[in-house]
C-alpha cells in the first residue's frame, strides 16, 4: 500500500462526501489511530464521529501545502486549509502537524497544532 499524506487523507475523509467514511478512513488511518490536536487526545472512533459531523457542515475545502517532510515512519507538514461551510461561512486554518506512519503507510498517530485565521475560534 502506498504511503498516505494529509492532503489525500483530508480529501477522502472530509471533502469527499460521496465516499463512505469508513472506507475513506480505512485508506488513511490504522485501527489504533490516535489524534492529538491542540492538547486534546482523540481515539479513532471519536475521530470518525468528529469527521462525520464535519462532513455534514462542509461544502468543500482546499489544502495548501507549505512544507512537507517524510523521514522513515515520520511525517511533518505545515499547511493551511480553506473550508467553505454549508451555512455560507468560511474557515481558514493554519496547521503544524507531526505524524507517525504504520508499516502499511497509513497514519497511526497525528499530533497537530492549529491556528484559526478566519472563522470561529473553537473550530479546530
Amino acid at each position: 500500500m502506498p504511503r498516505t499524506d494529509i492532503r489525500a487523507a483530508l480529501d477522502d475523509i472530509v471533502f469527499s462526501s460521496d465516499l463512505d467514511l469508513d472506507k475513506a478512513a480505512e485508506r488513511h488511518i490504522t485501527p489504533d489511530f490516535v489524534q492529538r490536536i491542540d492538547g486534546r487526545t482523540v481515539e479513532r472512533d471519536a475521530f470518525l464521529v468528529n469527521m462525520a459531523n464535519l462532513r455534514e457542515a462542509v461544502v468543500s475545502g482546499v489544502i495548501e501545502m507549505h512544507q512537507e517532510l517524510f523521514d522513515g515512519d515520520n511525517y511533518a507538514d505545515h499547511h493551511t486549509a480553506a473550508i467553505s461551510m454549508k451555512d455560507g461561512s468560511t474557515l481558514h486554518m493554519e496547521v503544524y502537524l507531526f505524524a507517525e506512519f504504520a508499516a502499511d503507510g497509513r497514519f497511526r498517530r497525528i499530533n497537530e497544532t492549529t491556528l484559526v485565521l478566519e472563522g470561529p475560534a473553537d473550530a479546530s
